[in-house]
């Protein structure tokens, strides 16, 4: 045996669990973003104040944009860009903007320009008193 690697069946576990944990991290990763990442807003639960929703503007909260296009109309959107899987991080003049290759969105999840060929799949939400919810 002399010259030969011997691995132990626990370092082969151990290396499997390693590189199937490296697999699942996104090639586009997340950058910043208004808003706490994680587990969708269960239905009745505030996402936002109708209040923190900018007209002509919108908000980012987790993996949710809420925009308002026009006085009391609110629109929820993905914050998931659909060009390569990375998470938008700015609404500004109306745009919603992805970091990672220049995507730009419309307030409706239209196209407006960069490499995204694809709108930005709406997310049902409603208001509740002051709140927007998920629907």
């Amino acid at each position: 045996m002399s010259g030969d690697v011997v691995v132990g069946r626990r370092s082969v576990v151990v290396g499997a669990g390693v590189l199937a944990a490296v697999a699942v991290v996104p090639a586009c990763g997340g950058g910043g973003g208004s808003g706490a990442p994680g587990a969708p807003a269960a239905p009745g639960t505030a996402l936002a104040k109708t209040g923190d929703v900018p007209v002509g503007g919108g908000v980012i909260v987790g993996d949710t944009v809420i925009t308002q296009p026009t006085a009391g109309a609110f629109v929820g959107l993905s914050a998931i860009c659909t060009h390569a899987g990375c998470k938008v991080t700015s609404v500004k003049d109306g745009v919603i903007v992805c970091p990672c290759h220049g995507s730009r969105f419309e307030l409706d999840g239209a196209v407006r320009g960069g490499p995204a060929r694809n709108p930005l799949p709406t997310k049902p939400v409603r208001v509740e008193g002051d709140s927007i919810v998920p629907a």
